[in-house]
């Protein structure tokens, strides 16, 4: 169990990273789903910067778990309002699955690290 409380957050980190990463950085796949999402650029880049700053989160919590605990609990909120947007715009399972994915999988990391405790 401990090499899965420790890769789940450090696949989860990276995958945030790299997301947050592309929305800051505004790259065109990221720009059109703000534009199709009714976001503006700037938005979207707020949404990029607390995905990276999740991603730190989540590599501090292996030394301090308690900061991994509140970057899990971010990123859920986070996730939770992705779903939202998804289910207000009409998106199908397809567009709505990545946000889906993504909360269960830290859904799952949140519960084996507070288990781990």
């Amino acid at each position: 169990m401990n090499t899965t409380v420790t890769a789940l957050p450090l696949l989860l980190a990276t995958l945030f990273a790299a997301l947050g990463t592309a929305k800051i950085l505004a790259l065109g796949k990221m720009r059109e789903l703000a534009e199709k999402d009714g976001f503006s650029v700037t938005g979207f880049r707020l949404i990029g910067a607390l995905e990276v700053a999740g991603a730190l989160g989540l590599i501090a919590g292996l030394a301090v778990p308690p900061l991994g605990v509140a970057a899990l609990c971010g990123l859920l909120l986070l996730l939770g309002g992705a779903v939202v947007v998804h289910l207000r715009r009409g998106h199908k399972l397809g567009e709505l699955a990545p946000a889906l994915l993504c909360a269960a999988l830290s859904g799952t990391a949140l519960i084996l690290l507070v288990l781990r405790r």
